[in-house]
């Protein structure tokens, strides 16, 4: 039950709130004036305060101070902007003016009740969130991923670009996004933006804006001001978009630059590729890099991460059934066993996919190996062949795609090859085979 607290300096309208609050399931104390509220306990033990504004001796509005924390509703007879807006500047959850109609207060009285036990709610979950987790949602506490929350922790006060390496499915964004939470910026706009998501000629219009019709039309870049860009895949963007990236890089640590046309903004960056092979062979900017690469931040893959797997299984499963309104599920034990041994060339992602399936499959409360769809005659017999299966996949496309790419497109490579343009694209790149740029 809440205990609420009504300070009126009139007894009739005092008692009159009391009874009505009181037939709708509150527990009602009250007094004529800040002074004998204070005299009869401490403000910050109620639930909520309903005050008037004007009354004998201190206002209504400074049980605000007496009582942090604490929401308080402001009546007032003065209904004047002036008033409910000095009211609500001062930290009042709301106001009402008299006369007010009964059925108006109670509304406001459960408005207000609900929107403070949402947010102790969320203050509560966040603090526990906290204490598991130093770095936002980076789970595991294996040596490689303390090393990476200890950088993170680190950095991410700072305003240095970062340069996030790692296999796919490692947490490159979750990083970045841990980055943005623990820094100066974490109240400003996060922009997230794949670089090998959208065609090359519209790269930089996404990025950098466009004039239309005259009018600009604000890219990504404009609306992460203040706070953080992060670009996923940067190896793939053109050339003409990394000089553009580059001079707003430089434009940020020139103390002379024009602050009118430099935004104010923090860029992070992503890649699953070795950027370094990429500046040799003159596919990336090797100035760029040097920019982008202020501090570099390398996710371990989990097949590194010692017992982070468990640990990681037991925190997806909860998210998961959680998501999908499922009741408490847990793992057996021989499906943590599969989970252990498996190799999990997928990384992060793919674990949380096969809990995801498993969840959405298990008809009990436990999940079995059997859910999980975990093959470990597969996984043998591709790390037995490994190295020979994939020469032979990468000899024969690096002699296809070079043969064909220049009479062919994106289209009919696929075709001929028998596979999808986002198939074709994702070997392209674990290839290191780029498509090379039109020329002119």
């Amino acid at each position: 039950m809440n205990h609420l607290l009504i300070i009126e300096d009139e007894a009739v309208i005092r008692g009159a709130l009391r009874r009505l609050l009181e037939r709708h399931g509150h527990q009602v104390s009250e007094a004529e004036s800040v002074e004998a509220a204070q005299a009869a306990g401490n403000l910050g033990d109620y639930n909520l305060i309903i005050t008037d504004l004007r009354l004998p001796g201190k206002p209504g509005n400074s049980v605000m101070t007496l009582a942090p924390g604490v929401p308080v509703i402001i009546m007032t007879s003065y209904a004047t902007v002036t008033s409910a807006v000095e009211a609500m500047k001062d930290g009042a959850a709301d106001y009402i003016a008299k006369p007010f109609d009964h059925d108006e207060l109670v509304m406001l009285v459960d408005k207000v009740l609900r929107e403070k036990q949402k947010e102790r709610r969320t203050a509560a979950l966040q603090t526990d969130v906290d204490q598991a987790f130093p770095v936002a949602g980076m789970v595991g506490r294996s040596l490689a991923m303390s090393e990476v929350c200890n950088r993170i922790h680190k950095v991410a006060p700072t305003d240095a670009t970062v340069l996030i390496v790692g296999e796919s499915g490692t947490g490159k964004e979750l990083a970045a996004r841990a980055l943005h939470k623990h820094s100066k910026r974490a109240e400003a706009p996060f922009v997230a933006f794949n670089c090998a998501a959208v065609p090359e000629q519209a790269i930089e219009a996404e990025l950098f804006g466009q004039h239309q019709s005259d009018k600009f039309r604000p890219g990504l870049m404009q609306n992460a001001e203040g706070g953080t860009l992060f670009l996923d895949e940067i190896g793939e963007l053109p050339m003409t978009a990394q000089a553009r990236l580059l001079r707003v890089l430089q434009g940020n640590h020139n103390d002379g630059a024009d602050a009118a046309t430099t935004p104010n903004v923090r860029v992070l960056a992503a890649t699953h590729r070795d950027i370094r092979r990429l500046v040799q062979e003159n596919a990336f900017r090797s100035d760029l890099y040097f920019r982008l690469r202020v501090v570099e931040l390398t996710l371990p893959p989990l097949r590194e991460r010692d017992d982070d797997v468990i640990e990681l299984a037991v925190f997806l499963l909860d998210k998961a059934r959680k998501q999908l309104a499922r009741p408490p599920l847990k793992l057996s034990r021989d499906a943590l066993e599969a989970i252990r041994r498996y190799h999990w060339p997928g990384n992060v992602r793919e674990l949380s996919n096969a809990i995801e399936r498993a969840v959405i499959l298990c008809e009990g409360d436990v999940i079995t190996p059997d859910l999980l769809a975990i093959d470990h005659r597969v996984a043998s017999a591709a790390a037995a062949n490994d190295v020979q299966d994939k020469l032979s996949l990468e000899e024969y496309f690096r002699v296809f795609v070079l043969e064909h790419q220049d009479q062919m497109t994106e289209t009919e490579l696929a075709q001929a090859l028998g596979i999808s343009r986002k198939t074709l694209w994702e070997r392209r790149q674990r290839f290191g085979l780029p498509r090379p740029k039109k020329r002119g």
